[in-house]
């Protein structure tokens, strides 16, 4: 009997051990891809848009965030709901997966009539960025196939998604090196863009079936019904989300003109760089703070506090210097052409502050099962933004848009939580953190 019980535990203690050690190694694929794709496409970003200049590159990115804005239309809410319920339940993936599938694709064709329609409302006269909007939001279309990757993510698997779309992207990425030397036209970018969709769907049903999976998966009219119910007020914080993060560019490039897109996102490509930190770090220490809520109210506040802390001390490190810094790091980067960034960078950066306190705290709201003032908060975030924009951008361009993200970064992150009595809890702690000796 005792020899039973301590096979029993060897083989608990193994099965745990291995199963950290796959966390570990998931963790670790997933920095891998944060890292190549924040270098390179760095990199090749700034090449591109040096090539095509502050117009051509402003059409491009006026597009790109037209597209994005539709793109919860394509997601539909699904990711988290579709991993949990492979988990749930293993001997349903393949209907779990067809049903995702068609799901996915049926939005994507939705998302991409809804698209390209209101393009051709707003700018029926300019065909180039009709066109460009088509080719981009045709990619919503193969993302269907990411249900791949759910499974692999429900396995902690993410190595073969990120092999299959790093190799995707640097393929595509050496591609645009040499459109830049033929000169290419502006239009041979966006097919790019739509290139590396179609790698990296190809790549990741390579890796599907090299693991003796087939992707004859069937359908589910009462599981289809579940996912929905369940993911409706997932597709609209994902909107209100785009809305928040891309209005601003849709906002510039239909009230000022494309330069000032331009302009706008060779500021925000360095702004934004920054903020894989906060998720990268948050990710990594929420599961501690879930746990110490289970020991005590105390200890489970001091680890909160610790994490908007450094989060708040490392945007700050960022922030300042770059106030100074801001149009010389344009210049070097992007060239004389784009210099009038360097004072939007300037302004833009401050959003890091705010952006680093609200992800900090997303592990307080979903501790305490408040996710749902969680999207308020984003709501209200969203709505500010949109007005501040339409106020500002008309005398100040893409300075005005940047100080209404900022603004509204804080409202959402930080003031909102004034607003609400459940909230003013973390709002206590957000404002402790900002004084160093307490």
């Amino acid at each position: 009997m005792l020899e039973k019980s301590k096979k029993s535990l060897f083989s608990l203690v193994r099965k745990f051990g291995s199963e950290k050690s796959a966390i570990i190694q998931n963790i670790a694929w997933l920095f891998f891809d944060r890292i190549v794709r924040m270098g390179v496409g760095l990199f090749v970003g700034v090449w591109v848009a040096r090539y095509l200049g502050v117009q051509q590159f402003g059409s491009f990115n006026y597009a790109t965030a037209f597209v994005a804005l539709f793109n919860p239309l394509t997601t539909l809410g699904l990711d988290a709901l579709v991993i949990r319920s492979i988990v749930r339940e293993p001997e349903l993936k393949d209907e779990i997966l067809g049903t995702t599938f068609w799901l996915k694709l049926a939005g994507a064709i939705v998302c991409l009539l809804l698209t390209v329609g209101s393009i051709f409302v707003l700018r029926q006269d300019d065909q180039l960025t009709v066109g460009l909007v088509a080719i981009l939001a045709t990619a919503g279309i193969l993302h269907a196939f990411d249900t791949i990757d759910f499974w692999f993510q429900s396995q902690v698997q993410s190595k073969y998604t990120v092999v299959a779309r790093n190799t995707a992207f640097i393929i595509i990425a050496l591609v645009k090196v040499v459109l830049i030397k033929m000169q290419a036209p502006l239009v041979a970018f966006a097919w790019a863009t739509l290139g590396e969709v179609a790698l990296g769907t190809a790549g990741l049903i390579i890796a599907y079936r090299f693991k003796g999976y087939s992707i004859l998966w069937r359908w589910s009219l009462s599981l289809a019904k579940t996912l929905l119910t369940e993911s409706w007020p997932l597709i609209l914080s994902g909107l209100t989300i785009m809305i928040y993060m891309r209005i601003d560019q849709i906002m510039l490039g239909q009230m000022v003109g494309d330069e000032a897109v331009g302009l706008y996102s060779a500021a925000t490509r360095i702004s934004e760089v920054w903020y894989f930190i906060p998720t990268a770090i948050s990710s990594s220490v929420a599961p501690s703070i879930y746990a110490a809520k289970q020991v005590s109210e105390e200890l489970y506040y001091q680890r909160i506090k610790k994490l908007i802390r450094l989060l708040v001390m490392i945007s700050l490190v960022v922030a300042v210097p770059m106030s100074f810094i801001s149009t010389t790091i344009i210049t070097l980067l992007f060239g004389n052409g784009y210099a009038a960034a360097g004072s939007i960078l300037g302004i833009h950066i401050w959003a890091a502050v705010f952006v680093f306190i609200g992800v900090a705290s997303n592990s307080w709201f979903i501790a305490e099962g408040l996710t749902q003032l969680a999207f308020r908060r984003t709501l209200m975030g969203a709505v500010v933004n949109v007005i501040l924009n339409w106020l500002l951008i008309p005398a100040y361009a893409g300075v005005g848009a940047a100080v209404a993200t900022v603004i509204s970064q804080a409202i959402a992150s930080f003031f909102s939580n004034a607003t609400h009595a459940k909230t003013r809890k973390i709002i206590k702690v957000q404002i402790k953190c900002f004084l160093p000796f307490d």
